[in-house]
């Protein structure tokens, strides 16, 4: 009887442990469709952690100087641009960004200019180097939140040295969604030109 009820204990232990035996998934395809994205109870979003997204997928980093703009280039650094590998690849297979995608575009001014061009002489030769921390902006992909605006929502958490603001509201359609729309809207409202990962994603 001892034989018997233990025989039924270990078949009933077996029907319940062998599909979670089974499910060889990763744990990380279930939050590969999580976004890093962050928002206080306002509705505003939580400064992106450097630390975090300088690991992601390094896509380029246009160049607007001053001294190349009659000194008052609207974005007057580098655009260091960071997107999550998962992101990356899936807009590579696709031509599109999946809902929750983040861009994070890091501003760095230029390297003290001694040039009026804004160019400066290191041991490499003469051109362009990286200055300090001048700002961050950030675009998220959410269909639903951001309908008005083709998907995307911008926001700036300032355009100057550290430190800077630790959340920040959705900015104006004016300021960033309009020319997205008006110029990059077939790429996934992003300038996927500047960036050669995804600008050349089908080389062939």
């Amino acid at each position: 009887m001892q034989k018997y009820i233990f025989a039924v204990i270990v078949g009933i232990y077996l029907v319940v442990a062998i599909p979670f035996l089974l499910d060889t998934r990763p744990v990380a395809a279930a939050q590969s469709q999580q976004s890093s994205a962050v928002f206080d109870s306002q509705g505003n979003m939580k400064l992106p952690d450097p630390h975090v997204f300088r690991r992601w997928v390094f896509v380029g980093a246009p160049l607007t100087p001053n001294a190349l703009n009659d000194g008052k280039a609207n974005f007057p650094e580098y655009h260091h641009v960071y997107i999550e590998q998962k992101n990356v690849d899936a807009y590579l297979k696709t031509g599109a960004f999946p809902e929750g995608t983040v861009i994070v575009k890091e501003l760095t001014r230029v390297l003290n200019p001694t040039f009026p061009d804004g160019s400066r002489t290191e041991p490499s030769g003469r051109g362009y180097f990286n200055g300090q921390y001048n700002g961050i902006d950030l675009t998220v992909k959410d269909s639903k939140r951001f309908a008005k605006t083709n998907g995307w929502g911008f926001f700036t958490f300032g355009h100057h040295p550290l430190p800077y603001a630790e959340s920040a509201a959705e900015a104006p359609s004016t300021e960033c969604a309009f020319c997205h729309q008006a110029y990059v809207a077939k790429t996934d409202m992003t300038w996927v030109q500047f960036y050669p990962l995804l600008r050349d994603k089908d080389p062939k």
